[in-house]
């Protein structure tokens, strides 16, 4: 396979990605994570997390809404192409929604994923999270 077809495939699932993260859709997120995904992220507050768990409380807060007043977009993405089944993809994610009182606002954090491809389809395996 191309490197082009794999950084195309690559940022398609990354912003696919994003998007069940902004609507709140788990279904669709576990589909997209590998079980036993790890990551760095700020609300782990420095400690390496393993396993979805992690991650499904912040999908089932209460009144998360399902159309959320939420979008992310993926600027100056790179993408390593590793081989033909793994890939990392690193970007700085920002994010436009509505803040406590109501008003717009951008938030942006730099964002490293792994990505594995598993009986053909790609799983994201791991990723790093910080604020700008």
């Amino acid at each position: 396979m191309a490197d082009n077809k794999i950084v195309e495939e690559v940022l398609a699932v990354s912003r696919k990605l994003l998007s069940t993260i902004d609507t709140g859709n788990w279904a669709e997120y576990v589909k997209l994570c590998d079980e036993s995904i790890t990551c760095f992220e700020p609300e782990a507050l420095g400690h390496l997390v393993a396993g979805l768990p992690f991650h499904k409380f912040y999908f089932d807060l209460p009144g998360s809404p399902t159309t959320p007043a939420r979008q992310s977009t993926i600027s100056s993405p790179h993408v390593r192409v590793l081989s033909e089944t793994s890939a990392v993809v690193s970007y700085v994610r920002v994010v436009q929604k509505l803040d406590g009182s109501g008003s717009p606002v951008s938030v942006a954090s730099m964002e490293t994923r792994v990505w594995q491809k598993i009986d053909g389809k790609w799983l994201h395996v791991h990723f790093h999270r910080m604020p700008c």
